[in-house]
């Protein structure tokens, strides 16, 4: 469980170095992510400016004054009718998992994106060999709808992924 030390809040610039790093480790270490080169603070902070111009959360989760994990809501689509629809990514520093902050960091993005106007939102869970993420969406609501075989190659393997869906504010129920 997230201590009384821990802090969900938005993100600001001076997080982003933070936020790179945290990322990096899942670029160069994992299949989380299908990226292949860690993009630098830069792209974060264009990232940062693109999710406030829309109106989408950006948080990080802050234990004792550092950045211990991130979350954001982008578009799920670029296409103008896929508009109430987003997509979730949570990454956590890697000293910091099984704490409950993906948990805290994904409660708090739900609430936010659906203020937002967000009506569906998506997971795209890489890797469909570890469970813990496709756990917490369950666990937040999420369904699986669809797994996408062999759809990324990393680190010499191929890997599949697994979607998961959640209805938002006024679609659920």
């Amino acid at each position: 469980m997230p201590t009384s030390e821990t802090i969900v809040r938005p993100a600001e610039p001076a997080d982003l170095p933070a936020v790179a790093g945290i990322y990096t480790h899942y670029v160069v270490s994992s299949v989380a992510t299908f990226e292949e080169t860690p993009p630098p603070v830069a792209d974060w902070l264009n990232r940062l400016g693109d999710l406030a111009d829309r109106g989408l959360p950006f948080l990080v989760a802050e234990v004792a004054g550092e950045v211990a994990g991130y979350a954001y809501a982008t578009p799920w689509r670029p296409k103008p009718a896929y508009r109430h629809t987003v997509e979730d990514s949570i990454y956590l520093a890697p000293d910091h998992t099984g704490r409950g902050l993906g948990g805290a960091l994904l409660g708090a993005l739900v609430e936010r994106s659906e203020r937002a106007g967000a009506r569906q939102m998506i997971a795209v869970i890489a890797d469909t060999g570890s469970e813990a993420s496709a756990a917490l969406h369950r666990r937040f609501g999420f369904s699986a709808v669809g797994l996408l075989a062999k759809v990324g190659h990393k680190h010499g393997r191929w890997i599949d992924t697994l979607l998961m869906q959640r209805e938002l504010g006024a679609g659920a129920g």
